[in-house]
């Protein structure tokens, strides 16, 4: 049975309600390092997260996973390394861009880099070569922590058959949507932390990975929100949401669902 009318704010923290509630926290990002962070962004882009652990696992075992390795190693080795993630010439030239970029504005400093306002440094992320707002907004959220809502296909394609927006909806106005709906939730968690601490016992846990140092640091609870939140919806489209064959049946959100 489809629930009453709600608007769309109140519809996107239901949803965080029923998801979390069936799924938990989701352990986003997977990574030991900031910089392991950015470099997953910028491998994730057009391939599977199984072919970017890959192109990870690579660079990591020849020491390579850290701001030296990427500024020192022969582009044609680095090439070699990731190539399981595809695209690999581009990425290549696109994480040499990142560590000029680094060294030039921020003395090669993580630390510098994220210590600045979130909005100016959004906007040099954008205006990299290959970085787009999906890939920006995941290495300030889960690398430095600020206070941006990630939007993917995912989220698209979940508030589209739910008659929230349109799948072909600007990037920027799902992104307020989402940052403007999870706001009072956050404050919630602010004023009460353990009331976000449960999760009932399924067979699926979303898109969860095991805790890692990044997704277990210190974060506002802002920033926790939006960090499960884009998490929980990844499980959806993974588990249930997907591109053909949706699966609805089991998925916490079925019950939101226009009525067809």
């Amino acid at each position: 049975m489809k629930v009453p009318h709600r608007n769309q704010e109140e519809e996107i923290r239901d949803y965080y309600a029923a998801l979390y509630r069936s799924w938990g926290q989701q352990h986003w990002w997977p990574a030991e390092t900031q910089f392991e962070v950015i470099v997953g962004a910028y491998l994730t882009q057009n391939t599977a997260w199984t072919n970017v652990e890959q192109a990870l696992s690579n660079l990591r075992d020849a020491g390579m996973l850290t701001v030296d390795g990427i500024r020192n190693i022969r582009r044609s080795r680095l090439e070699r390394l990731i190539r399981p993630s595809g695209y690999f010439r581009q990425k290549a030239a696109r994480l040499k861009t990142f560590v000029a970029f680094l060294d030039a504005r921020y003395e090669g400093s993580l630390d510098n880099l994220f210590s600045q306002p979130t909005e100016k440094l959004r906007q040099e992320l954008l205006a990299l070569n290959g970085v787009g707002p999906e890939t920006a907004d995941s290495i300030l959220l889960y690398a430095g922590n600020h206070p941006v809502f990630v939007v993917d296909a995912y989220t698209r394609r979940i508030l589209d058959r739910h008659g929230i927006l349109p799948e072909k909806t600007d990037y920027e106005q799902i992104r307020h949507l989402f940052q403007i709906s999870l706001g009072p939730i956050a404050d919630r968690v602010e004023q009460s932390p353990g009331d976000e601490k449960h999760a009932l016992a399924t067979g699926i846990r979303g898109a969860s990975h095991p805790p890692s140092a990044m997704s277990t640091a210190h974060r506002t609870a802002l920033v926790q929100v939006y960090n499960e939140m884009h998490g929980l919806i990844v499980g959806v489209g993974k588990n249930f949401c997907r591109k053909t064959k949706p699966a609805c049946d089991g998925c916490p959100l079925q019950k939101y669902l226009p009525a067809r």
